[in-house]
């Protein structure tokens, strides 16, 4: 598997190229602010072509290059329906007032096709398997993405901003609820196997295992029993 990362935009936030190898499809994950041109860059250094985008939340800083990346490549963006919004509305999601200027240049919208995911569904993408798992908290529709090992292969969760190294997201934006980001920390990564890479929206990669350990917030967490 192919995984080009790389941090974006004034906020740094991490958009990923997820591919079987290189010159494959490629699914793009959070193509955020000033994020269009390492898309471009990351394609055509690795003959990728994109057959989706998929989103962990609708903040600005993960959603700002989503128009011109699908417009470019004429392929759908997958959002939960609760951050839909966003895309169109940024201040809003920001707590700003309507008029208030972000930072540079910014295309908001909708792209032409939005497809909207779901708890628990099973993306096929570009010949791979990504779990969605809802994860409210840092926003009221936020998703992780989750994907299988295999053989030597560890496997993946795309966190967004629910987990990073040694911390998690923020809760003090509208729509941020810190109870609801505890219990999604508890029932989507703590059940995770402990070498599952956690590449996050912001900062290093980590493991489940290093963050069960070194993470303050997930100290005397347990994970939520399966029902029987």
């Amino acid at each position: 598997m192919l995984i080009a990362g790389f941090p974006a935009g004034a906020w740094g936030t991490n958009c990923y190229l997820v591919a079987p190898a290189a010159g494959e499809e490629c699914v793009i994950i959070d193509p955020g602010h000033q994020a269009a041109q390492g898309v471009e860059d990351a394609l055509r250094k690795h003959r990728l072509k994109p057959v989706a985008v998929v989103l962990t939340h609708g903040h600005i800083d993960h959603v700002a290059s989503v128009v011109p990346v699908c417009g470019a490549h004429d392929v759908p963006a997958w959002i939960h329906p609760r951050d839909r919004y966003m895309m169109s509305d940024p201040e809003k999601a920001l707590g700003r007032s309507i008029g208030m200027p972000l930072m540079g240049e910014l295309t908001v919208g909708e792209p032409d096709d939005v497809k909207e995911l779901a708890d628990g569904a099973l993306l096929e993408l570009a010949g791979m398997e990504f779990g969605v798992s809802h994860a409210p908290g840092h926003t009221k529709g936020s998703v992780t993405f989750g994907m299988p090992g295999s053989g030597d292969v560890p496997p993946v969760l795309f966190s967004g901003d629910l987990l990073f190294a040694g911390s998690v997201g923020r809760t003090d934006l509208p729509g941020g609820d810190h109870t609801e980001l505890l219990e999604s920390l508890a029932r989507v990564c703590l059940p995770l196997d402990d070498s599952t890479v956690v590449l996050s929206g912001h900062g290093p990669q980590t493991t489940i295992g290093r963050e069960r350990v070194a993470n303050p917030y997930l100290h005397g967490m347990a994970a939520p029993r399966r029902g029987m």
